[in-house]
């Protein structure tokens, strides 16, 4: 699911690479909470990260019902399903609508929007807030605390149960060995099959674009040496969500 968090620990990050302790929010009062389950649209360009995203919400978040999931505008507006409860838009989606128009247009249909972005500036967030979404969320962010931030701006109570195998694992995949990464690996790891290309991985890590590289470079070495494929960017995300890497 663009870039593909969905891991260790992610967390929300601003342009300043800093950890950031809470999401960025719009000044809208949550609703009063409903127990009927949400109905949920994700429009992201990047397949394989929006296949992780829908993947890990439909075991994990029963009460969000992801009933679309679109890689271009186009196809988010014509379908059917169109308008939901909540839209989680991406915020650097390769298309000439702007963000201020998604965020408006989905307003306008009635559906409240959260805004995901691979890379975390102060105008980044104020162009999607401005134009009216709810709240603007790092893909760095794991996904539980993501759903948290749907949740609250649905006004639905936080879920409490405990996390799930959200992806089943191919035949022999449990006997399969985890390379043992370094911190530095391992961080890079999980920003880039978040979403982060390796120039944003290494401007979220403070190191020089060659040490980013060498990061990923030596991942998928030590993946290659267990025998378990890691050089093209699928096969990473799919690393990584079978080693806990991706959540």
């Amino acid at each position: 699911m663009t870039s593909t968090d969905p891991t260790g620990s992610h967390h929300l990050r601003s342009s300043s690479s800093r950890p950031m302790p809470v999401a960025s929010w719009n000044s809208l009062a949550p609703e009063a909470p409903s127990q009927r389950r949400v109905r949920l649209a994700i429009l992201d360009d990047h397949e394989v990260l929006l296949d992780s995203l829908s993947s890990w919400i439909n075991v994990n978040a029963y009460d969000f019902d992801l009933v679309l999931t679109a890689h271009t505008w186009l196809q988010l507006v014509h379908s059917d399903n169109f308008p939901t409860d909540l839209v989680f838009l991406d915020f650097q989606l390769k298309e000439p609508v702007s963000i201020e128009a998604r965020v408006r247009t989905c307003r306008a249909a009635g559906a409240k929007v959260v805004v995901l972005s691979s890379l975390d500036t102060r105008e980044s967030r104020e162009r999607a807030l401005e134009a009216g979404a709810s709240a603007f969320l790092s893909k760095a962010l794991p996904m539980r605390e993501v759903m948290d931030a749907a949740r609250q701006v649905m006004g639905v109570a936080r879920d409490n149960a405990p996390q799930r195998d959200w992806r089943p694992l191919p035949v022999g995949a449990a006997n399969q060995s985890r390379p043992k990464l370094s911190a530095g690996e391992a961080e890079a790891f999980r920003l880039y099959v978040s979403g982060f290309s390796t120039n944003e991985v290494a401007q979220q890590m403070n190191v020089q674009y060659e040490t980013a590289k060498t990061y990923l470079r030596r991942v998928r070495e030590k993946y290659a040496k267990a025998n378990r494929p890691a050089s093209k960017k699928a096969e990473l995300i799919r690393r990584a969500a079978e080693d806990g890497y991706l959540q």
